[in-house]
């Protein structure tokens, strides 16, 4: 009779990154999205998607988040569809910016559409407000949640 050794092929650890590392990885990346949430006091316009706008004057351009586009390229009474970053970027009216989730909270499919100030999902047609992300059609019953962008001068920033 045979015993098996303690270093068998079925139990010898898997090569990959000490836990160490994924941990000190995983505190770096929320650390890095705690900030980038924080925003800045250059000078630049906040708006969430909540309504809510920290006009601060200047309006010179910072270093805060992804540059998603112009404002010029967002439609007013539409928006545009970042699949990339999973955002909605909605003008509801004229110089007002909102951002949503691109996922939808009914089956998460991810919305395709922004029509007649509409955002919609392909999945099971339900529809959402391009002003505050409220269900206009089911079958979904929650809102798009909202996402923070910031307005600088002409660009319009994720975070």
């Amino acid at each position: 009779m045979t015993s098996a050794s303690p270093q068998s092929s079925a139990h010898r650890p898997v090569p990959g990154p000490a836990r160490r590392t994924v941990v000190a990885a995983a505190g770096a990346a929320g650390l890095a999205a705690a900030l980038t949430a924080c925003g800045s006091d250059d000078g630049s316009s906040s708006v969430s998607s909540d309504g809510a706008d920290a006009e601060a004057p200047g309006g010179s351009a910072g270093a805060g988040g992804t540059v998603l586009a112009k404002t010029a390229d967002i439609p007013e009474g539409g928006g545009k569809i970042f699949t990339d970053q999973g955002v909605v970027v909605t003008q509801p009216t004229a110089g007002t910016f909102k951002a949503f989730s691109a996922k939808c909270p009914h089956r998460g499919c991810v919305v395709t559409a922004v029509t007649g100030g509409a955002i919609t999902c392909p999945c099971h047609h339900s529809a959402f407000s391009v002003g505050d992300g409220s269900v206009r059609k089911g079958p979904a019953t929650n809102p798009l949640p909202a996402a923070r962008i910031t307005v600088e001068g002409d660009a319009i920033r994720l975070g």
